[in-house]
């Protein structure tokens, strides 16, 4: 999927919203281990058959289905064939946050654009412009560099200035990681609950789209993520998982996460038209 595909799926759907499929298999309603024998599978079904029409990303995270062995890879693969088949104008993020040696990132990418058809991987730029070009090789594939993220840990190294030009980490590799790509092909993690950075983020790369994780469970606000982030193609894909695949734990948790899908879906809407994107 190009930038202007999913611009468009934007502003039909009149949403941002990306659907975080954290899925955790101690936390799913108990009734499915007992109605069938793929109760993960099951559960993010139901979970995306209840969301499609108001989001325009899925985002399974991979901890959730590595954690639990063969097994969780096979759920993976069957959730990711079930998105593409079932709505093809999703936009189906891996959650994975790899990035190694060169040949070894080579592998990465051919798991996840050659075999099993994401478009996007989430990729950890530490090892620097080596460890990441290897994803970029693919036609139609994003890179989603992590730039800011929404844990406490981020201040430990995200924050650290140069001694030398007074940059923040951070915003050397927003700078630097437009040699490797741009923003047709690359895109940044941005946590919500550091929204007021996206003014000076926005400052070095005014069009790139950012993923922006830590609306709603981990109290980010969705209006200062607009506020400070938004651009003239929308340029966010606002993450939710908890708050919406956790929103009940009984037989009404499919239709229970519809609503409050729906209720971020409308302030997105609010916030697209008052933007004057819709």
């Amino acid at each position: 999927m190009d930038k202007q595909q999913l611009f468009e799926n934007i502003r039909r759907k009149k949403s941002f919203l990306c659907v975080g499929l954290d899925t955790d298999v101690n936390k799913i309603p108990e009734h499915l281990f007992d109605e069938t024998e793929d109760p993960i599978f099951e559960f993010n079904k139901a979970i995306i058959d209840a969301t499609a029409d108001l989001c325009v990303a899925y985002k399974p995270n991979l901890a959730f289905y590595e954690s639990i062995g063969l097994e969780g890879w096979e759920i993976l693969e069957r959730t990711v064939d079930y998105i593409r088949t079932t709505y093809p104008d999703q936009f189906i993020i891996a959650d994975a946050k790899r990035g190694d040696i060169g040949n070894t990132s080579a592998m990465y990418a051919r798991t996840f654009f050659g075999n099993m058809n994401f478009d996007a991987v989430t990729v950890a730029p530490y090892m620097g412009e080596d460890s990441v070009t290897p994803f970029l090789t693919y036609d139609d594939k994003w890179v989603i560099l992590l730039a800011l993220t929404s844990n406490k840990g981020a201040f430990d190294f995200q924050f650290v200035k140069s001694g030398e030009t007074g940059e923040r980490l951070f915003e050397t590799v927003l700078r630097m990681s437009q040699q490797w790509g741009n923003d047709e092909n690359m895109m940044y993690v941005v946590g919500a609950t550091k929204a007021e950075m996206l003014t000076d983020i926005r400052k070095i790369v005014p069009n790139h789209f950012l993923l922006v994780p830590g609306v709603g469970a981990q109290g980010g606000s969705l209006q200062e993520v607009a506020k400070y982030g938004m651009n003239d193609t929308c340029g966010l894909l606002v993450n939710s998982s908890r708050q919406i695949i956790y929103a009940s734990s009984e037989n009404d948790y499919a239709q229970a996460a519809r609503t409050e899908a729906t209720k971020v879906q409308l302030e997105m809407e609010h916030l697209l038209a008052q933007a004057g994107l819709i």
